[in-house]
């Protein structure tokens, strides 16, 4: 299909980073008919409130951005809801959409869809090659699920149901609760606290997990905004695209840069008794560049952006609750 600025377009997870930044995109861009519906409004798990819903608001579009998300903890606390409120959530969508002939549906996952020990950079062709990252494998197990729906409505239906994969994303309207963030906006609030706190006329010191030796990409979240309208102004030929930079670096380069940028002059420790985790996580995005997109935004460029943000509201931290 070729959106128009008036197409309905339904936004699921609209207040969160990555649904908010789709719709503030969308909206920069001149759409003008763009739905969103609160979790207190619609709950998502909850069939026959969806079917009400698309059934009153017939959306042309609906790129899913909702999800429950949490870090290790909550994965391992919880993991029957991680894998059944997400697969309710996606399917509830799903179902729906190819039942009252929605043009088009974006549907977004993860990188840890991809097995634990799948050869670097990772390619869309590793989907399904060996074992999961056990920390994170059933919310993993539900958006495989997501993805491989898409592509049996693709098969046998032939409608433009595609899925895109993001890689470690950042950006404003992170969240930034130490308990439960990851690790690039948990950094700029260690360092940016560490830096308001002296001792003896020094910034204080701060302690970071592990040996900072392991490679990880970053994806600056205005991006992957600017990836998904991509997707739904072009008719991408297959099912499923990772979204990245194509670039790494080491954990402990991370952190330098972001004391750089924060203007932390302490020392950073580093507890190697904590875990470092995967070695290496890279996305091969050459399929998404041969479809004609590619980030944008350099890495120290998104944090500077995502550092004044966080500068702007520290007064009110999205937190996870889980």
């Amino acid at each position: 299909m070729n959106p128009k600025l008036n197409t309905r377009i339904y936004i699921a997870g609209h207040r969160g980073m990555v649904g908010s930044a789709i719709w503030r995109a969308l909206e920069a861009k001149g759409y003008s008919n763009l739905i969103g519906t609160s979790s207190s409004e619609l709950d998502l798990r909850n069939q026959a409130a969806v079917h009400d819903f698309f059934t009153n608001e017939k959306p042309e579009v609906v790129i899913d951005a909702a999800a429950r998300v949490g870090g290790i903890l909550a994965n391992a606390s919880f993991p029957y809801q991680f894998l059944m409120e997400n697969m309710q959530i996606q399917n509830n969508l799903i179902d729906e959409a190819l039942k009252l002939d929605v043009q088009k549906f974006i549907f977004l996952g993860s990188s840890c869809i991809y097995p634990k020990l799948a050869p670097q950079p990772l390619k869309e062709d590793y989907l399904l090659t060996g074992p999961l990252e056990p920390t994170n494998e059933w919310y993993a197990v539900a958006k495989i699920t997501g993805v491989k729906t898409c592509e049996a409505i693709r098969k046998q239906f032939g409608k433009d149901f595609s899925s895109l994969m993001p890689t470690n994303l950042y950006g404003p309207f992170d969240n930034f609760d130490l308990n439960t963030s990851h690790v690039l906006p948990a950094m700029i609030r260690k360092l940016h606290e560490a830096k308001q706190s002296t001792v003896d006329g020094q910034q204080s010191t701060v302690t970071l997990w592990g040996t900072g030796s392991p490679m990880r990409e970053f994806l600056f979240v205005e991006d992957l905004a600017e990836a998904v309208i991509f997707a739904l102004e072009n008719n991408l030929g297959d099912n499923l695209y990772n979204v990245g930079t194509g670039e790494d670096l080491s954990i402990k380069d991370l952190a330098l840069l972001i004391q750089k940028i924060v203007g932390h002059t302490g020392e950073i420790i580093w507890d190697s008794s904590k875990p470092d985790g995967t070695p290496r996580k890279l996305m091969d995005v050459s399929k998404m560049t041969q479809a004609g997109w590619k980030a944008k935004t350099g890495l120290e460029e998104g944090i500077r952006k995502t550092y004044a943000w966080f500068l702007k509201n520290q007064e009110n931290f999205k937190e996870v609750k889980i």
